[in-house]
């Protein structure tokens, strides 16, 4: 174990400085935004620019890496994201957090695309599995380290705008100082709606349905908890007891979609989330334990329904096109991203706290629906012809980058695997990329849309 993480632990120090600061920097706006007095919507605008901030991100990054590399971009990122967290500090106005947050969403991306293509580069087939574990824990932990120490001071003060800016910077330092040589060019996607689609409707549907769940309680979370009047211990741990609960629901739901039809798995994962949704809803609890207690179970099945989502796809999807179709479903994702929070911000605005659990309630209800229309009109696939389930970082913290380290494979394919389009060279991959032909193609039927 040792000897596996010494050459990637500078790697694995700048994410996890990355990650503490992000954690710290999610949680501090709508905290202090809610001091000051920001209205709802306008709290929620702040998701809305860092979903399109971290989709801009995806998809710019790896022209910068490939115009002056690895390094100097990564800490152009990290630099960056500095600056956009002291900017708000100094100017506390929606007008300026609302871009601003876009700009560090749009570093966060990029950073976090460097550093998973540096491990991919050092993981070697029999290490893969283990360096991507422990990059997600140190991940979710740095995450909830960061989220954490908000409790430790007054949110009110410059401080921790100070502490995510200097973390930020020293996220910097190991890449710098790294001797390690720079990695293949990032991994690019292009989303094709109507291939994936093709592929596999509940997928799409899916995905854009969680993406508007997750980024409004993302965004939102300390809003609620906020003004249902938890002090500040109990809002961080509000925002920081979900994700990992949803971690360590992806074993056992893991576990049973690998062996059930996945589309009844994310029925029944999602029939939870739905019941905390109306309890949260009805109850409008104040009592600290129970909003903790429903907070774990929403979290547990929110958090655990993307990656069910991504191996049902790629149980449908042609041989060796999971990296295009987990890149793509990772955009449509970032849509949903970008316009739940807007609508969770005007619903809490027009109806108080439980707003946000209204446009939950309504995303999950819509996702059981179609999904079990389409339990009935189309089979199942096999148990003998599904792809491996995968636990998963928290779609929000996801790049394509991400999908490349958990699939187990380079990113420049065999000859002939993928077709023949140029933009495979430097592990540039089309999402639209060998599902075109998937009803004629595959044997077996292992590409049969669901």
């Amino acid at each position: 174990m040792v000897r596996q993480l010494v050459p990637i632990s500078a790697l694995l120090l700048g994410s996890g400085l990355l990650l503490f600061a992000g954690g710290v920097h999610g949680l501090i706006l709508p905290v202090r935004g809610s001091i000051e007095g920001f209205s709802a919507s306008s709290l929620g605008l702040l998701g809305t620019g860092w979903a399109i901030g971290y989709v801009a991100g995806c998809l710019i990054a790896p022209r910068l890496v490939g115009a002056v590399g690895h390094i100097r971009t990564f800490g152009v990122m990290c630099v960056l994201a500095a600056v956009s967290i002291l900017i708000q500090a100094l100017i506390v106005e929606t007008w300026a957090w609302i871009p601003v947050r876009g700009i560090s969403g749009f570093c966060f991306a990029g950073a976090a695309m460097i550093v998973e293509s540096w491990l991919n580069e050092r993981a070697q087939p029999n290490t893969r599995g283990t360096i991507f574990g422990i990059y997600t824990m140190v991940n979710l932990g740095a995450v909830t380290a960061g989220q954490m120490a908000i409790s430790l001071g007054d949110a009110s003060a410059f401080t921790f705008f100070a502490i995510g800016a200097v973390v930020y910077c020293l996220a910097l330092i190991p890449t710098a100082l790294s001797t390690s040589a720079s990695p293949a060019p990032l991994t690019s996607v292009r989303l094709d709606l109507r291939a994936l689609w093709r592929n596999s409707p509940v997928a799409v549907a899916a995905v854009f349905l969680v993406g508007i769940s997750n980024a409004s309680f993302g965004t939102l979370a300390a809003v609620y908890a906020d003004r249902v009047g938890l002090g500040l211990t109990a809002i961080a741990l509000f925002a920081s007891i979900p994700v990992l609960a949803g971690a360590l629901a992806q074993v056992p739901i893991g576990f049973a979609s690998d062996r059930v039809d996945r589309r009844k798995v994310l029925v029944g994962t999602a029939l939870v989330a739905l019941a905390a949704d109306i309890a949260f809803v009805v109850l409008v609890p104040e009592s600290r334990l129970l909003n903790l207690i429903l907070v774990g179970v929403f979290g547990a099945a929110i958090f655990a329904m993307y990656p069910i989502i991504v191996a049902h796809a790629n149980d449908h999807a042609p041989a060796g096109t999971s990296i295009q179709v987990s890149g793509g479903l990772l955009m449509v994702f970032g849509i949903g991203s970008i316009i739940g929070p807007l609508i969770a911000g005007v619903l809490m605005t027009e109806f108080g706290p439980q707003g946000l659990f209204l446009t939950t309630v309504v995303a999950h209800v819509v996702m059981i629906l179609f999904t079990i229309w389409r339990i009935r009109v189309k089979a199942p696939v096999p148990d003998a012809k599904k792809t491996a389930f995968q636990v998963s970082v928290p779609a929000r913290a996801a790049t394509p980058e991400t999908a490349v380290l958990a699939a187990g494979q380079d990113k420049v394919e065999p000859a002939g695997a993928m077709g023949t389009d140029p933009g495979h060279e430097n592990g540039n991959v089309d999402v639209s990329e060998g599902l075109e032909a998937e009803e004629t193609s595959v044997p077996d039927g292992k590409a049969q849309s669901d």
